[in-house]
């Protein structure tokens, strides 16, 4: 019997002040704001259930960030379940870590270096462009290994689910499709917002983006 492709759906957390605002929030634990807990409440509604694009019974493993804004989400989402789905927190789906430039607004890290982008440079004091395509290249690794032990040998359900962050979603996105890391910046990632990642033509090997931004205010 022919399975349905497995997927994996990255949702970034919802809104916090920093989000809001534009600073660069990596390491930095600060929580949801009031609206962002109710982006993540009415999404709940609309994706979590029996039947639903976020299917409890369909959830082979769930990643979380430990950050606080991502950790609270995942919770947001599933704690009125009779169960959690399986899932583990772990630095690998942690933001970038911004390092020198934890918490400033672009504008102000455009005042210390005229010609930084991240996506070229990485960030001083924090992780490379190499450190961070390592760090999202081992996440995706596992993802996969899920979705072969179900696709090839029945073993597991279909989905994976990802709690994160709005750079590391965008490079996760951009190493989905086997893109350098640097094609990141144009992939657009709304607080609250999911994305799907699957495959084309029935086969792992065609890494392919379903969606993104679904469910995004």
């Amino acid at each position: 019997m022919s399975r349905p492709m497995p997927r994996l759906f990255l949702l970034r957390h919802g809104e916090t002040e920093w989000s809001l605002s534009g600073r660069h929030t990596g390491r930095t634990d600060i929580p949801l704001t009031k609206r962002g807990e109710d982006q993540i409440l009415a999404r709940r509604e609309e994706v979590v259930g029996e039947g639903k694009l976020l299917d409890p019974n369909n959830l082979c493993m769930v990643f979380v960030s430990p950050r606080l804004r991502a950790h609270h989400t995942f919770h947001l989402l599933f704690d009125h379940l009779p169960k959690l789905p399986d899932h583990v927190t772990t630095e690998a789906c942690a933001e970038w870590d911004y390092g020198d430039y934890e918490g400033l607004l672009g504008s102000e890290i455009k005042e210390r270096d005229p010609n930084w982008i991240i996506w070229r440079h990485g960030c001083p004091g924090g992780e490379s462009t190499e450190e961070m395509t390592h760090r999202v290249d081992c996440i995706i690794a596992q993802v996969r290994e899920h979705h072969r032990l179900y696709k090839e040998e029945g073993k597991g359900t279909r989905d994976v689910l990802i709690v994160a962050h709005g750079h590391f979603n965008r490079v996760l996105i951009t190493r989905w499709v086997n893109f350098p890391l640097s094609l990141g910046t144009h992939f657009n990632v709304e607080p609250a917002g999911i994305a799907v990642l699957s495959y084309n033509h029935n086969s792992l090997k065609e890494p392919a983006v379903n969606g993104l931004n679904l469910y995004a205010m």
